[in-house]
């Protein structure tokens, strides 16, 4: 599962217009529902919410992950965000979250989505990446950063 083939342009969003957690997630689940990615929007809220209420997915150093299963979705699909002024996530650190990568995986198969999780959580400790993600201009450049980072040796 490579995170430069799952992201694209047409699934990120900068900057993110939400306030609060909630937000963030419809706005993401969105560009899901737009890029026809997922039809049962209030389905996957609703997943995506539950899992949220049973801890947040704000892992810390400005980094959120929230992810659901859901039965309609097949193998792995990410949306991506950048907040500009920071969102109240309930983060592990107490900080706020400027970059949210929303996964939604396969009810019944939970191999790829730990795989998108823990590259999500492997990226995020490189050198420079957090600041160069955060910093994107638009949609292209942080779908840029992120395929460059992949194709590193």
């Amino acid at each position: 599962m490579d995170l430069a083939t799952l992201i694209t342009p047409e699934l990120t969003k900068v900057p993110l217009e939400a306030f609060d957690k909630e937000e963030a997630i419809a706005e993401l689940v969105e560009l899901l529902v737009r890029a026809r990615k997922v039809g049962d929007r209030e389905g996957v809220l609703q997943a995506l919410y539950e899992r949220e209420a049973k801890g947040s997915t704000g892992i810390g150093g400005g980094v959120a992950i929230p992810h659901a299963k859901h039965p309609e979705v097949s193998g792995v699909v990410l949306a991506a965000g950048v907040s500009r002024d920071g969102i109240e996530f309930d983060a592990a650190d107490g900080e706020l979250v400027y970059l949210v990568f929303l996964v939604l995986a396969e009810a019944h198969n939970p191999g790829p989505n730990v795989e998108v999780l823990a590259q999500i959580g492997h990226m995020m400790q490189a050198p420079g990446l957090y600041e160069r993600l955060r910093a994107a201009s638009d949609a292209r450049e942080f779908v840029g950063v992120i395929r460059g980072f992949q194709e590193a040796p």
